[in-house]
């Protein structure tokens, strides 16, 4: 049997989706598991029946919201590179990757519901992430901005790293303060001035 293809949504339907994940990524980060659909529904300014269409369980609500945030995050990419030199692109991405780590940090315990219901958010996020990465380090690189040594792995690496131990809403000065000292070890090395003799 052919499979149903996925029409697009109309704008007005397209618009209440995204402020519904919006919404749900908010209420479940301040309340977790407890989180009720009607506060989703209200704080998204839909209604409960729009919210149920959408998303009728609350795991295929965490579920969308949380891809959506890794989409969001990935989708970035282009449109930072149209709009600065890569080295700016890629720092601006940094801060969007912390905000992405903060929304997951506060779903933590929705996400684990998820996980345990036998369906894997994750799937496909470290790629995702990991090919955004590295096209604004290939930019850099191709624009000398960024070293030619460094990895996208090592610098997916370093910004996991400032994520697990800074991710909280009240630790936000101390990761800017680490992706600043990251992204400064990126910058190619001069070599040293030989001074005329």
């Amino acid at each position: 049997m052919a499979r149903a293809v996925e029409r697009p949504l109309r704008a007005d339907a397209q618009r209440n989706r995204d402020k519904i994940l919006a919404a749900a990524v908010r209420v479940f980060s301040e309340e977790g598991l407890d989180a009720h659909f009607e506060r989703i529904a209200k704080e998204a300014g839909v209604g409960s029946g729009t919210l149920y269409r959408n998303f009728p369980t609350r795991e295929v609500l965490i579920e969308a919201a949380y891809r959506n945030e890794v989409a969001r995050l990935c989708d970035a990419v282009p449109g930072l590179l149209a709009a600065m030199p890569p080295g700016e692109a890629l720092r601006a991405w940094t801060r969007r990757f912390i905000d992405y780590a903060t929304a997951k940090l506060g779903m933590a315990d929705a996400l684990r519901a998820v996980v345990a219901s036998g369906t894997n958010p994750y799937s496909d996020s470290h790629e995702m992430i990991q090919a955004a990465l590295s096209s604004l380090m290939e930019a850099g690189t191709a624009a000398g901005e960024i070293r030619s040594d460094i990895r996208p792995t090592d610098m997916f690496a370093a910004l996991a790293g400032i994520a697990l131990t800074s991710a909280k809403p009240e630790q936000r000065e101390q990761a800017e303060r680490l992706l600043d000292l990251t992204l400064d070890g990126l910058r190619p090395v001069a070599p040293p001035q030989i001074a005329a003799g």
